[in-house]
């Protein structure tokens, strides 16, 4: 099969996660971030992320993950690595912010400002998030890659 004939990967969507119980998982969460939700029913919650979103499913029946996780992206990384402390939540050894949820599953935590992920503007807007932005080193990595911000993509934002 030809390149040209095959579909091009553009982001995710969302990620699903297997907990325990919602409703805890929901409290758990919510004392480390502020999140609002899209959805939510007895087995099933999703918690926005603008244009993406995190799917608790409840059934979690697999041991702790190791080295498979996924990084969740915030505004202020340092804000988390406080409110994870304050929430009795020990970050794995390693020299990431990684932590396990009571259920098992490893979620790195990201800083916006470096990384190459971008929000759109528009979606930074409907997310009350137009003060992020990208230190040097993530500007100089996507500018690398042709993606740098243009003066017409701050002229929507």
């Amino acid at each position: 099969m030809a390149e040209s004939e095959k579909p091009h990967i553009v982001g995710l969507n969302h990620i699903a996660l297997e907990v325990g119980d919602i409703e805890e998982a929901l409290a758990f969460y919510g004392r480390l971030f502020r999140f609002e939700l899209r959805g939510k029913s007895d087995s099933m919650a999703f918690i926005d992320l603008g244009d993406q979103f995190i799917a608790l499913q409840k059934g979690r029946q697999q041991p702790a993950d190791d080295g498979r996780h996924f990084g969740l992206v915030v505004d202020d990384k340092e804000t988390a690595r406080k409110a994870l402390k304050a929430a009795g939540v020990i970050p794995l050894d390693g020299p990431f912010l990684d932590f396990r949820d009571p259920w098992g599953n490893r979620i790195e935590i990201v800083g916006y400002d470096n990384i190459q992920f971008t929000k759109a503007p528009n979606v930074l807007r409907g997310m009350g998030l137009t003060h992020l932005g990208k230190n040097e080193q993530a500007k100089k990595e996507l500018a690398k890659k042709g993606m740098a911000m243009s003066k017409q993509d701050k002229s929507v934002a």
